[in-house]
């Protein structure tokens, strides 16, 4: 998880797409199988059948008759008109097989832990983060992906299956790429003024107007000033378990930069809801959040709609430091239960196809990981939310989906929380970074 390092498989126009990539995780090159028929298959005992190798996204659905089955899906609330649209579309395409899809809410961000709970009454098919993908595996709950298995690596870029592949073999669908930028109000800063945190925070936006917010105590949020100091969670590669040094010099001028951020009237913590509610009510000059915000602020500002690459900030020893952040994907996965592995690979298929990706980006203005899209530089420059997201995974770390990295979130948390009620303090400030470092390298259970 380097320091500037290039997530070049986020990217969204083509110089991006094409350049040369550091992967997480091997390719899979030679798993071109498909699940056999029988609805009693297992993840051990399913057997290779591939009819046909498909030409295109829909090949497969289109030629390959499913049977009955009977399939639960889970999404994030925002998407479920959208997903059962596209769930239509796919039963569509079988018209002698009589399928039954029924729907849950379940978060990409939750949705390791509510398969985990009781996977025997998980859904077939569900969306999540990337780097939940390794305890998933870990724990058994994913069914490895046999069914066009090199169709599905030739559509998607690399990185995206690096980070669907665990030992070797795909775990997973890529559906979209994810990272977060910053959101400003035109009418309260100029270009040149949101380039620097500290310029931001100096300017006076008048009586009950919030310079900046951000959701400080939100570990993915959180690590954009440390990776932009140069620190790393779990080693330069993100894959070493005993290493974080959020608490060595560099991260305690981070702390103590955020420590005052903290306290300065002109900052908020805010979540999704709070930073929404604020720019509609036009009291935010500024917050950092991912695409799937982008329309309800644009509806907001309107014409004062602006979006940047993360600004820099200036450290007490007069360092100047780009912020990063992480970045990872949105997966689609088939749970190891289910009784209908062939549907339930095939809807996942079909959910993560271009033409439904397409979709994401059109309604959500998701970043595309199928090449087709990814690669049409048009398009994707012509959406400013992405624009900006392009810019800003040039300072991006991908994502860690090691099993260690779950033992991140709640000190991340905990430090968050410390620094907005003040608990945390220039006299305590190294302990607590030591507390914070201790927590996430401590052995699993």
């Amino acid at each position: 998880m380097r320091k500037g390092k290039k997530i070049i498989a986020l990217a969204l126009v083509t110089v991006l797409a094409l350049s040369s990539l550091t992967a997480c995780g091997k390719k899979n090159k030679d798993n071109n199988k498909e699940v056999t028929t029988d609805d009693t298959a297992t993840p051990d005992d399913t057997t290779a059948t591939d009819d046909a190798a498909a030409t295109d996204d829909t090949a497969a659905e289109e030629t390959v008759s499913l049977g009955d089955a009977t399939l639960k899906v889970w999404g994030p609330q925002e998407q479920q008109d959208s997903i059962q649209a596209m769930c239509e579309e796919f039963k569509a395409l079988y018209p002698n097989d009589n399928i039954t899809i029924e729907f849950g809410v379940v978060s990409e961000a939750d949705a390791k832990n509510e398969v985990l709970k009781d996977p025997s009454v998980a859904a077939d098919v569900f969306t999540f983060a990337s780097d939940q993908i390794a305890e998933l595996v870990q724990a058994g709950t994913l069914f490895p992906i046999k069914m066009n298995t090199d169709q599905i690596i030739a559509n998607n870029t690399e990185n995206s299956i690096a980070a669907s592949t665990v030992g070797g073999e795909l775990y997973a669908y890529p559906s979209s790429s994810d990272t977060y930028f910053m959101y400003y109000d035109k009418s309260k800063y100029t270009e040149d003024e949101i380039k620097s945190l500290d310029t931001m925070m100096a300017k006076d936006l008048g009586s009950g107007v919030t310079n900046f917010s951000y959701d400080i105590d939100n570990g993915w949020y959180l690590s954009a000033f440390f990776f932009g100091a140069g620190c790393t969670l779990f080693g330069p590669d993100g894959t070493d378990a005993t290493q974080c040094d959020f608490n060595n010099d560099r991260g305690l001028l981070v702390g103590e930069y955020l420590m005052n951020l903290a306290k300065n009237p002109k900052f908020a913590n805010h979540d999704d809801g709070l930073l929404l509610a604020a720019f509609e009510a036009g009291t935010l000059g500024a917050n950092v959040t991912g695409t799937w915000n982008a329309a309800a602020i644009k509806e907001s500002l309107g014409d004062n709609f602006g979006t940047a690459p993360l600004p820099t900030v200036t450290l007490s020893n007069g360092e100047t430091i780009q912020l990063g952040g992480m970045a990872n994907f949105k997966l689609y996965g088939v749970n190891s239960q289910t009784k209908n592995p062939q549907a339930a690979m095939a809807l996942a298929e079909y959910l993560t196809n271009e033409a439904s990706q397409k979709t994401r980006f059109e309604q959500f203005s998701y970043g595309p990981t199928n090449l087709n899209l990814a690669n049409d530089t048009a398009a994707m420059s012509s959406n400013q939310a992405l624009a900006a997201m392009t810019q800003q995974i040039e300072f991006a770390t991908l994502q860690t989906s090691i099993p260690q990295s779950g033992n991140y979130w709640s000190p991340a948390e905990a430090f968050g929380t410390g620094l907005m009620d003040g608990s945390i303090t220039a006299d305590n400030l190294q302990t607590k970074l030591n507390d914070f470092v201790n927590n996430v390298l401590a052995t699993l259970n």
